[in-house]
């Protein structure tokens, strides 16, 4: 069901130790690599240290290609041991400029420069003109590309390592056929909030010397009335929550800027974490799955977003925890 091999890679000798339980694959959706944690017993035999690989399968299906990173001993001879996926080298900084290029072609130059093996790349296809990082991260870089495309054509992607190649794809092409409802999941833990990142006011002030006189701003506000605003049902059930940016002075349309910002954020926030369903090594972050389950204050029964995965390995059972995002469940 379950199967660790190491290479040592100095004395190329490969190694299947028995791995005690509890071992975990985590997949989060972004600006993380795969990490496979586990322990084993140190024995004559066994050797290898960081830098080395290790390979998962679970069946007959190859789920993780790493390369060890963190050992962890005790005196009972027991090694914890971490490794990730090649996305751990997209934590490398550098400082990268680039023009007329998309998202794919930026995954691409950076994955040759760093050395990187790439499989399937979904084309964005949308040009960015110009973007100047510095001193960012590969993460960073990369997503600030899939950020641009994601803004001017309204399509996701998501960046993620299949068995040491690059892989980047949409959610909806990465459906499972997986049900989480009552009889599935062992529990859930749902949270719904006003608390953070809610807003059912937006004030954005632009720095204006030309408008009446020296150090004059101009105020922009959504709803754009006080009228508007005291109709607000949300007012009357929040109170005022209140949004406040300053705005450099050559923003573009900064009324419309308040508008999807009081759009985005004038909202109850929800979140929800499903723990203890089967496992199905298919799920990973960037994956969607479907979930009917009545929380309360809202009913789901949609196609739902993955944003991180645990995949748990014991006592003979795979099981799996699932944060998820998508419909009202708007937080992470």
């Amino acid at each position: 069901m379950f199967e660790v091999i190491i290479h040592n890679k100095t004395e190329n000798k490969y190694y299947a130790p028995a791995v005690l339980d509890g071992a975990k694959i985590e997949w989060t959706i972004s600006g993380a690599p795969e990490k496979f944690t586990f322990t084993v017993y140190k024995d004559e035999t066994l050797k290898f240290v960081e830098g080395d690989t290790v390979q998962v399968k679970v069946g007959d299906k190859a789920v993780f290609f790493g390369f060890i990173f963190v050992k962890k001993r005790n005196k009972d001879h027991s090694i914890d041991v971490t490794a990730y996926d090649q996305l751990r080298y997209l934590k490398n900084k550098e400082s990268w400029q680039y023009k007329n290029m998309t998202a794919t072609q930026v995954i691409q130059r950076l994955a040759e420069y760093f050395q990187l093996k790439v499989g399937t790349l979904a084309d964005t296809k949308f040009v960015i003109d110009k973007r100047v990082e510095d001193n960012a991260t590969l993460f960073d870089i990369i997503q600030g590309a899939l950020d641009i495309t994601l803004v001017n054509t309204k399509e996701v992607y998501v960046l993620y390592d299949d068995f040491q190649k690059l892989m980047l794809s949409k959610p909806i092409d990465m459906v499972v056929p997986v049900l989480i409802d009552n009889e599935t999941a062992e529990d859930f833990d749902y949270e719904s909030s006003i608390d953070k990142d809610t807003y059912n006011l937006v004030k954005l002030v632009v720095e204006d010397k030309q408008a009446a006189g020296e150090g004059k701003r101009k105020e922009f506000y959504a709803p754009m009335s006080p009228d508007e605003f005291a109709k607000s049902k949300e007012k009357d059930q929040w109170g005022v929550l209140q949004y406040y940016e300053k705005l450099q002075k050559n923003i573009q349309n900064p009324q419309e800027r308040a508008n999807q910002m009081l759009k985005f954020y004038n909202v109850v926030r929800r979140k929800l974490d499903i723990k203890g369903a089967a496992g199905d090594i298919r799920v990973r972050a960037g994956s969607m799955i479907y979930v009917k389950l009545n929380l309360g204050d809202v009913e789901l029964a949609q196609k739902v977003l993955v944003t991180k995965v645990v995949h748990t390995f014991s006592n003979q059972a795979h099981m799996m925890d699932l944060t998820l995002k998508g419909g009202v469940i708007n937080d992470q």
